[in-house]
């Protein structure tokens, strides 16, 4: 008997017949022996729907109030998964994060756990029941209900397994497993059998929006065996993310072509060129919880240069305002920016022991006629920023040079 930790997102819960057939599949899993706790998100859209309401009642929403009310989307989905589940026979109990004392910060709106009292889930296994739980939630030390942010669901499900020690933590999605890049833009892309914890961290970093990062780098710190399924398909293995990285690496240089619109590069000009500026410019930027991306700095011309950096596109306008008082402070020039760019990275361990992966994936753009802005560069990464009308050339051009549509 094998403790397994399923999740299943907003597409797999979208509708009452939807639920039922997750109820059926979890009911199956129940049949063969196996003790389950199920992590289940809100409705598709229901989320966005909360947010959109939300602010038409406060245009910026008071952090912790949001909370209170997006978490209520994923409370009515374990409810109705529970009756499903007894309507089947199967014994089943549903908790939100608070109920279960998921811990966490008081980060509102982006949370991160810091522990989980498994215990009231152990005597519910023990007593032969289903636990279905609340994704993207849990409360802080006050009690406060906090969300975990974009995604969140995956990360309570492997947390979960990992404080539970389950025997594998199953993601189920609107798509049977990790592809070399997104199917829409790629028709081509071939599903992975297996993918290394390191390569995916890099895939979610980057913009693929199988997997939430946080999620992960907690399967990657608790060693947690994590397998990406369908919840439309019976048949698909999906993709296992796992340890092994020498599994036939002279084959698989390049493992995926990862891409991400919601970029914004922010220039600025005249920096003077002395200890500490960087900290200047960037502090206020962290202070105010806003992750940097991508960093350049220019060869410094008359003790001057100029400082590039890249921030999610929806906190540019936030970032451009905290900057203002800080050009103003160390004497730059003035700064500007953009938010039509976007990200496109080439990931694969292989890199590691293949030269000339950069010069290909730069000849390649330069045969298409894309100009690149930006570079950053891993052992096993390559980003770069280009102008976003112009990504879906670059992820289908890159795709087809690195011979990513042939099985390996």
């Amino acid at each position: 008997m094998s403790l397994i930790v399923q999740k299943y997102g907003g597409t797999s819960v979208g509708s009452a017949e939807r639920v039922k057939n997750v109820a059926r599949r979890v009911a199956r899993w129940k049949a063969k022996g196996h003790q389950l706790v199920v992590v289940v998100s809100a409705m598709a859209g229901e989320t966005n729907r909360l947010i959109a309401l939300a602010r038409e009642v406060q245009p910026h929403p008071d952090p912790r109030e949001l909370d209170v009310m997006v978490s209520t989307g994923e409370q009515v989905t374990i409810a109705l998964l529970a009756m499903a589940l007894m309507d089947m026979g199967v014994r089943a109990r549903s908790y939100t994060g608070g109920q279960l004392r998921i811990l966490t910060d008081s980060a509102h709106t982006k949370a991160r756990i810091v522990s989980i009292d498994e215990s009231r889930i152990r005597r519910d296994l023990a007593d032969d029941c289903v636990v279905v739980v609340a994704g993207f939630q849990g409360v802080n030390e006050k009690g406060d209900i906090t969300t975990l942010g974009r995604g969140g669901s995956d990360t309570t499900g492997v947390a979960l397994a990992a404080a539970l020690g389950a025997d594998e933590c199953q993601i189920y999605t609107d798509v049977d497993g990790v592809y070399t890049t997104d199917p829409r833009i790629v028709p081509e892309a071939r599903r992975l059998k297996t993918i290394t914890f390191e390569e995916m961290l890099e895939m979610a970093s980057l913009g693929s929006k199988v997997l939430q990062i946080r999620s992960v780098e907690l399967a990657g710190k608790y060693r947690v065996p994590l397998r990406v399924l369908s919840s439309f398909e019976e048949e698909s293995e999906g993709t296992l993310i796992t340890f092994e990285e020498d599994q036939n690496m002279e084959q698989a240089t390049i493992s995926g072509i990862a891409f991400n619109r919601d970029e914004a590069k922010v220039t600025i000009l005249g920096v003077p060129d002395r200890p500490g500026i960087a900290y200047q410019i960037l502090g206020p930027i962290g202070d105010a919880n806003i992750d940097v991306d991508m960093i350049v700095q220019n060869v410094s011309h008359d003790g001057l240069t100029d400082f590039s950096f890249t921030v999610n596109r929806a906190d540019y306008h936030k970032t451009l305002k905290l900057l203002e008082p800080v050009v103003k402070h160390i004497k730059a020039r003035g700064v500007e920016g953009g938010d039509k760019i976007a990200k496109v990275s080439v990931v694969g361990v292989g890199m590691r022991s293949h030269a000339g992966i950069a010069s290909s994936a730069f000849r390649t753009l330069a045969e298409e006629g894309i100009n690149i802005e930006m570079i950053s560069t891993s052992e096993i990464k390559i980003s770069i920023v280009i102008n976003e009308k112009y990504m879906e050339l670059a992820v289908r051009a890159l795709h087809k040079a690195f011979g990513l549509e042939q099985p390996t």
